[in-house]
């Protein structure tokens, strides 16, 4: 039995209720929409929907994914100084779905930051020859530059751009396949034809194939790797291979560079893909610049060339 206390106080309560909303359990439901009203603790500090949730967390996941492939990635190339464009920039398109022009921009930047750390690696070890990336930067750096310029004369993010940007990109991926298969064929056809050449030709030839890298990087992001170690391997027999491959490293991250922050002022670089590509392939080059002796070369280009050969014909076709 409620005294008249007790009934006033009940009479006030409902009248609150009626003004503000209803109560279904220890929530209040407004009076108009049915909608749930929080107390600003709850609001501060409430759960996200159920769509919300899922989204956030399928955010993350590809956060991680992308960290996960850099490393691999990042390994790849500290150990064969291959792979960088040449299985990101594909990656990015037929995996992930990304725009292949914001793919080509945003592997660039991945590329000169990680081979930038490999490169540290490379010269502490002493395996950098220094004159060798200079003659290559001197052609490359001028050919990166003048081909930014081209491009942004057309419109990147139309369909024809993204067509032709993946036609070129499965062109590059194709060549650089055969200059993996056929490294030993190719070496052995140019020490028959060209048994010795002189240090100023020899120098020439370097420049001339860093201006045919700058323009293949710069369009495709693709040719640094594969096609610069195999050059450098005919242009520099006596160089031990793994000289070369700290020297083709070195000389990617000027290119790289360059060519990526022409394609960020174009507007197209993905910097949320690339922070996270870069959490997981820094640690990777490392581990793969010192791992560089420990694994048979042969077995990880064939294994590389393979790769190339089927990404690089679903690009064409």
């Amino acid at each position: 039995m409620l005294n008249r206390d007790c009934l006033a106080r009940r009479r006030a309560a409902n009248a609150l209720v009626r003004l503000h909303g209803r109560k279904r359990g220890n929530t209040t439901l407004c009076a108009r929409c049915g909608a749930p009203i929080l107390s600003r603790s709850q609001a501060n500090g409430r759960v996200a929907p159920r769509s919300e949730s899922f989204a956030m967390d399928a955010v993350h996941s590809m956060l991680v994914i992308y960290a996960l492939t850099g490393f691999c990635v990042g390994a790849l190339v500290g150990m064969t100084g291959v792979g960088g464009g040449s299985l990101m920039t594909p990656l990015l398109v037929l995996l992930f779905g990304i725009h292949p022009v914001a793919a080509v921009g945003t592997d660039l930047l991945y590329a000169a930051v990680t081979k930038g750390v490999g490169t540290l690696v490379h010269g502490y070890t002493h395996t950098v020859d220094w004159r060798v990336v200079r003659r290559l930067a001197a052609g490359s750096v001028p050919a990166a530059m003048l081909t930014l310029v081209v491009l942004s004369l057309f419109d990147l993010s139309s369909p024809g751009a993204a067509r032709l940007t993946s036609r070129a990109l499965g062109a590059a991926l194709l060549v650089t396949a055969l200059a993996l298969v056929f490294r030993a064929s190719l070496l052995a056809y140019f020490r028959t034809h060209f048994p010795d050449l002189r240090p100023r030709r020899t120098g020439a030839l370097t420049v001339v194939t860093g201006g045919i890298l700058g323009v293949l990087v710069s369009i495709s992001s693709v040719g640094a790797g594969a096609l610069g170690v195999t050059a450098l391997i005919i242009l520099y027999p006596q160089l031990p291979t793994v000289r070369l491959v700290g020297s083709d490293i070195a000389h990617a991250v000027p290119l790289t560079l360059i060519a990526g922050i022409g394609h960020w002022i174009l507007g197209s670089i993905d910097t949320v893909v690339l922070g996270s590509l870069l959490t997981g392939s820094i640690p990777g080059i490392v581990v793969g610049s010192w791992m560089t002796i420990h694994v048979p070369d042969r077995l990880l280009r064939l294994a590389l060339a393979a790769v190339l050969f089927i990404v690089g014909g679903r690009l064409v076709i």
